[in-house]
């Protein structure tokens, strides 16, 4: 069954990765052969589109430095499977923005200036790539991981136009909500109109599915870096 695996990254990232010693995941081992594959075996992997976007070091959490992890990563992953994984990106917008100061009840003339950062162009990007992917043929299955409802939609329409001979699945990107790591639960609209749903990933599951510390290249090896 050829399958091809979209996957949002920022999505991903809130949903399991801050805060944790996880970052340096190896997507495909952790989605496709723990995950996917063991869901229906006779899955054969396309490749995994995975969408993000470049961060803002000045205002990131570890600033230059995140900004190099990130580039780090995304290199690690393209040099460990250059035919199978995809990087898509969108970016983000920095925008200052007037909002409602937080108030009980809610005052609307009492607002604050603040920073407003939204990553854009994923959500269009996952749906188009999904459907044209559809249209081409080339693929049995196609698996969403993301606990987005904007990606709801997508789901239904191709459920209604390509039912027939296509297979949907969902991976919540959360960890168990039971456990000390837990988030909040998968969105039921996602899931609604597809034929499988991972609704968490395990603690383990992601502490077994790094990427190695080093990965060689024909220059200089790409390191895992030292604060993730």
């Amino acid at each position: 069954m050829k399958t091809i695996i979209y996957v949002d990254g920022y999505n991903l990232f809130y949903g399991c990765l801050k805060h944790s010693q996880d970052k340096w995941l190896d997507i495909q081992k952790l989605l496709f052969e723990r995950i996917v594959r063991t869901q229906d075996p006779a899955s054969d992997l396309v490749c995994i589109k995975f969408f993000t976007a470049n961060i803002h070091a000045k205002i990131a959490t570890h600033g230059q430095d995140a900004m190099i992890a990130q580039q780090s990563y995304h290199r690690a992953l393209k040099a460990l499977y250059p035919s199978t994984v995809k990087i898509i990106k969108g970016y983000y917008s920095l925008e200052r923005a007037r909002l409602l100061e937080y108030r009980q009840p809610p005052d609307k003339s009492r607002r604050v200036d603040v920073w407003r950062l939204e990553e854009k162009e994923t959500d269009v990007n996952m749906a188009l790539e999904a459907y044209r992917d559809a249209i081409k043929e080339g693929v049995d299955q196609q698996v969403f991981v993301s606990n987005d409802t904007d990606l709801a939609p997508v789901v239904k329409a191709l459920k209604e136009d390509f039912g027939g001979k296509l297979q949907l699945g969902v991976i919540f990107p959360i960890r168990d909500p039971k456990s000390s790591n837990g988030h909040r639960p998968g969105n039921k609209s996602l899931s609604e109109f597809a034929d499988w749903t991972r609704h968490h990933i395990t603690d383990v599951e992601l502490s077994q599915s790094h990427l190695p510390d080093q990965i060689p290249t024909r220059k200089k090896p790409i390191r895992k870096p030292d604060y993730w």
